[in-house]
């Protein structure tokens, strides 16, 4: 699975590259941000993006990544879930 790093207006709803940036893996993403991800909506991209998440730094700021999604990510979402699952 692998994301790309892009800017993204909300008012918008324009998702612009950022220069110099490379694909890294989704899963690195997310232990970066400590999980603390969400689902922004599907776009359709030629080089296999599917979905725009959200990424919230510690001052709860979001930085946006398009993600290849699959298999692979479903079964990424119920590891961390069930991770989750007991943590006050």
């Amino acid at each position: 699975m692998k994301s790309l790093h892009v800017n993204f207006n909300e008012a918008t709803q324009a998702i612009d590259p950022i220069d110099d940036v490379s694909p890294e893996a989704w899963d690195v993403v997310c232990e970066r941000f400590d999980n603390d991800v969400r689902r922004i909506k599907s776009v359709s991209d030629s080089k296999g993006y599917s979905g725009l998440y959200a990424c919230y730094d510690e001052n709860n700021q979001p930085v946006y990544y398009l993600v290849e999604e699959g298999d692979e990510l479903t079964k990424l979402r119920q590891r961390t879930f069930l991770d989750k699952l007991g943590r006050t």
